[in-house]
């Protein structure tokens, strides 16, 4: 059964988004939120799997709870939900730590089938959402200044990367499925995967997403230089 905690400060968005969930076979609500900080309190006193996480809520926003809850260890996924689909609030999640992001005007489908991706471990890293990470990087002011070529200083964990580790962490940047990956450097999917399940355990990242925003902030790779974004 996957637990989750609903955190809203809107009383008619959590019933509806109670409705969807709890129609899903395997899917309990077992707590809601009015506020960023009842989310944070709720969030340790039930241990939910997945925590659905609106954005503006009184007390402490989203954003700023996301960070707590990563900070002090939650094992607990966390989906941020908004009707804003504006790519500073896109960033900021997935900087704090979020796995995953999804419109409030999504269908109940797109609802269900996150909270299940994201209750298995796993990241909900569309190629919309790769895309933009990639694309917003790219147009950061530090990186475009003056036409500087500013690379940020490759950090000493990725030492840790084997040659072949370090190729799919270029191409997990580049916004690549393991689909792709596997043919590009001609392994199979499962090789991928578990490439993929070693890098991230060697830098300490939750997810997918967290491993295209460290490759960006930590050297990895730079804007362009990994090619654009396959569909």
């Amino acid at each position: 059964m996957i637990r989750v905690l609903l955190a809203d400060d809107q009383d008619l968005v959590r019933v509806g988004l109670r409705i969807i969930l709890e129609s899903e076979d395997g899917i309990e609500v077992v707590g809601e939120a009015r506020t960023g900080r009842e989310a944070v309190e709720q969030a340790r006193a039930l241990a939910p799997d997945v925590i659905c996480m609106d954005v503006q809520m009184p007390e402490l926003d989203g954003l700023a709870a996301t960070r707590e809850l990563i900070a002090t260890g939650t094992t607990a996924g966390i989906l941020v939900l908004t009707t804003f689909n504006r790519d500073d609030y896109l960033f900021e999640a997935l900087e704090a730590g979020a796995s995953g992001f999804v419109l409030k005007n999504s269908s109940p489908e797109d609802l269900v089938a996150a909270v299940q991706i994201i209750a298995r471990g796993d990241a909900l890293l569309s190629p919309d959402v790769t895309r933009r990470v990639i694309e917003g990087f790219t147009q950061r002011p530090a990186q475009a200044a003056a036409g500087a070529s500013i690379v940020p200083p490759r950090a000493p964990e990725l030492e840790l990367l084997t040659d072949r580790e370090a190729e799919v962490l270029e191409l997990l940047a580049a916004g690549r499925s393991n689909a792709e990956i596997a043919a590009e450097l001609y392994l199979g999917e499962a090789t991928v995967k578990t490439h993929v399940s070693r890098i991230l355990q060697k830098l300490g990242l939750r997810d997918r997403i967290q491993a295209v925003v460290y490759a960006y902030e930590n050297g990895v790779t730079t804007p362009g230089a990994s090619g654009s974004t396959s569909s």
